[in-house]
């Protein structure tokens, strides 16, 4: 049984990558949060702790989850973003290099401005952010000083439930569960929702097909966040009890300060191309993520 490193696997993404692999690999699983009694402590910031506890484990792999992805913090914290979300790759890099073992990375369909309607493969980015610069110097860093790598760009992130979803549903959710009967949804954001369960599956066909290189991987089907709210309210059997508000992003202004481009919408085409693609519909996979998490939630 092939054995891979997993660091920064706390979080909602961790938690799908664990479920997904543990029965095929042996896993050691880590974080500086340990929520969960699959995870040991590592703080991937601290290069020699992160190098040592990866060498006694000997993997054949690498995996680096872990990021900041609140973009009002990373505007507000902008040397521990950069500490987090770039040079902590930068170790991961160094790791798998001496260990001569592939790495993976995940990026975000935010290092994109927004100013086309959707992005390939191939698309230059240009990051608008201090969240999208970090993630995206992290890309650049791994293409750069690593033959045999996968990075792998996620959209609109969906996993996890009540105890580790930061993102949207989860958001909604808890609107909902406090009994607000209104909900106001921004009509001005593009987007591809991708579940976490699918994005881990995917990597694994990607691993065992030793295809490396960047890839984007986004549940199908293009929507916004007004579409996705609408859809969930209609999943749930609520569309005569709540009520949706079409706002635009200024009306968040306050609370979600940071940039974000008008539209984050990632093509498959790479693994299109290689018919490697298994990412569902989105609207099938969030169905499956609210009757998988969120029984008797509300």
């Amino acid at each position: 049984m092939k054995k891979i490193y997993i660091a920064g696997c706390g979080g909602m993404l961790g938690e799908a990558f664990y479920k997904v692999f543990k029965e095929k690999y042996e896993l050691k699983c880590t974080d500086k949060d340990v929520n969960d009694d699959w995870l040991s402590f590592l703080d991937f910031r601290d290069f020699e702790s992160y190098k040592k506890d990866a060498f006694e484990f000997k993997p054949d792999y690498l995996f680096h989850l872990g990021a900041y992805t609140d973009l009002e913090f990373c505007e507000k914290n902008v040397d521990d973003t950069y500490l987090t979300n770039t040079t902590s790759v930068e170790n991961a890099v160094y790791i798998a290099n001496e260990l001569k073992i592939p790495l993976l990375y995940i990026s975000t369909a935010g290092i994109f401005d927004g100013n086309k309607e959707k992005y390939d493969d191939w698309d230059l980015p240009n990051p608008l952010g201090h969240y999208a610069r970090s993630k995206y110097a992290g890309e650049l860093f791994v293409k750069e000083n690593t033959d045999r790598y996968l990075i792998c760009r996620a959209g609109w992130m969906m996993g996890g439930g009540p105890k580790k979803d930061k993102k949207f549903i989860n958001k909604l959710m808890k609107q909902l569960k406090e009994g607000k009967k209104e909900l106001f949804i921004v009509n001005d954001k593009q987007g591809t929702p991708t579940y976490t369960h699918d994005f881990a599956r995917n990597v694994s066909v990607l691993l065992e097909s030793e295809f490396w290189g960047l890839y984007n991987m986004v549940c199908e089907g293009e929507t916004s966040r007004l579409e996705v709210a609408i859809e969930l309210i209609n999943i749930l059997g609520l569309k005569n009890e709540i009520k949706i508000r079409e706002v635009d992003s200024k009306f968040f202004r306050n609370e979600y300060f940071a940039e974000r481009p008008p539209s984050e919408i990632l093509i498959n085409k790479k693994l299109n191309i290689r018919y490697l693609n298994t990412m569902r519909d989105w609207k099938v996979a969030l169905k499956e993520y609210l009757s998988s998490y969120y029984q008797n939630y509300l």
